[in-house]
């Protein structure tokens, strides 16, 4: 898995770099009339940590984002590359607070900004990486976890991937 190994960190590197999710965090807070809240790289994670390990491991900060793979698959479809195919993405939102009524609007701008980053990036990526601009969004209840609650949201979208 070579070819796309670095990847995660392409993307990773596109959320937390300029015009990317802390533009568009500052962007829609404003329009909503939110607080501000700002995401430092060391909130952008390029790993697939479920939120229990993550807080007992990782000097956890929220808000924080998570980069990983959901899927990949080698399709052949150029027969002259070691790797031509796709990889499904997953960038998982996640947010906390010790009142439950604080976490909706703070997730929604923070999937937002994910989406917004997602939509002025559309196109070829280089390095033989290619994004369509499709994505789906899937949220998750609120449970205990972070500052006492916890809510998540996962952004997937496939990327095509030609490298040799």
């Amino acid at each position: 898995m070579s070819q796309i190994s670095n990847v995660v960190a392409v993307v990773a590197g596109l959320l937390g770099g300029e015009g990317g999710l802390q533009a568009n965090i500052d962007v829609m807070a404003a329009a909503e009339s939110l607080p501000d809240f700002s995401i430092g790289s060391q909130q952008v994670i390029a790993q697939n940590l479920p939120a229990d390990i993550a807080e007992r491991n990782t000097p956890g900060k929220y808000p924080c984002v998570l980069v990983y793979f959901d899927e990949v698959a080698n399709r052949l479809r150029e027969k002259s590359r070691t790797f031509s195919g796709t990889a499904v993405m997953a960038i998982e939102a996640r947010v906390s607070s010790d009142r439950v009524e604080d976490l909706d609007a703070q997730l929604n701008v923070l999937v937002d900004a994910v989406t917004g980053t997602l939509d002025q990036n559309r196109g070829d990526w280089g390095g033989g990486i290619f994004f369509g601009g499709a994505y789906e969004i899937s949220f998750a209840g609120v449970k205990h976890g972070g500052k006492n609650f916890i809510q998540t949201a996962k952004v997937t979208f496939t990327l095509d991937i030609s490298r040799n």
